[in-house]
């Protein structure tokens, strides 16, 4: 089933595999304006996205004829989020390098599979369960951080909530860059953006401070907290 909209387009990807991580992402892009064809070999799958995105179509991404109709060739970015099949994800991502797409992403099910699609020179490999179990732990672990961005290479950005004890201080009575080497983006009430120029920020309990900075250091700063 196909269906087409005439729109804007920023780029134009394939998502190949339409389960519940494939179709959030395709939903999702299509939110943010971007040409999305949608690509499972089930059925109900494909209809379940039909009125969502920009294509729809039944497809056995193993089948690399198959993939050139249905335009994947003249996509920019692929991502290949077969979850249950190791065979077909691995085909799909070799018939995807071969239509020549830019940019190509995967799903990986398992160390053997990150493997593999490592040799195939996949431009990158997302474990979601992982990744998500890991952001997760990390918030739970530390009841004043509310969030944080992995920026690679041990670096992240991460959102402490200002505890009681230090209501009333500024920013510069937090010792995060002599102490602990970290970098102060600014920090938050609310909606409200408070700036990051030092005496000039008085904290309050339940604000928000934006800190980047190494992973160690970072976690030895919320220790102190």
């Amino acid at each position: 089933m196909t269906r087409r909209r005439k729109e804007a387009r920023h780029d134009t990807f394939a998502i190949i595999g339409l389960g519940n991580f494939g179709s959030t992402v395709a939903t999702e892009l299509m939110r943010f304006g971007n040409h999305v064809i949608g690509m499972d070999h089930d059925e109900h799958a494909v209809n379940a996205q039909a009125e969502t995105l920009s294509q729809a179509l039944i497809v056995d991404a193993r089948d690399e004829a198959a993939l050139r109709e249905a335009g994947v060739a003249d996509c920019h970015i692929a991502l290949i989020a077969i979850g249950d099949d190791l065979e077909s994800s691995i085909l799909a991502a070799i018939n995807v390098k071969t239509l020549g797409v830019p940019v190509v992403w995967a799903k990986a099910m398992s160390k053997t599979h990150h493997r593999i699609l490592s040799k195939l020179k996949v431009d990158r490999i997302i474990h979601p369960e992982v990744e998500v179990g890991q952001h997760i732990a990390q918030v739970l672990h530390n009841p004043l951080v509310r969030d944080y961005v992995s920026l690679g290479n041990g670096f992240n950005v991460v959102n402490f909530r200002i505890p009681e004890s230090l209501e009333g201080k500024t920013l510069s009575d937090i010792p995060y860059d002599e102490k602990y080497d970290l970098r102060c983006i600014g920090a938050m009430r609310g909606t409200e953006w408070l700036g990051c120029d030092g005496d000039d920020v008085t904290l309050r309990k339940d604000d928000l401070l934006l800190l980047l900075g190494q992973r160690p250091n970072l976690r030895s700063f919320a220790a102190s907290l």
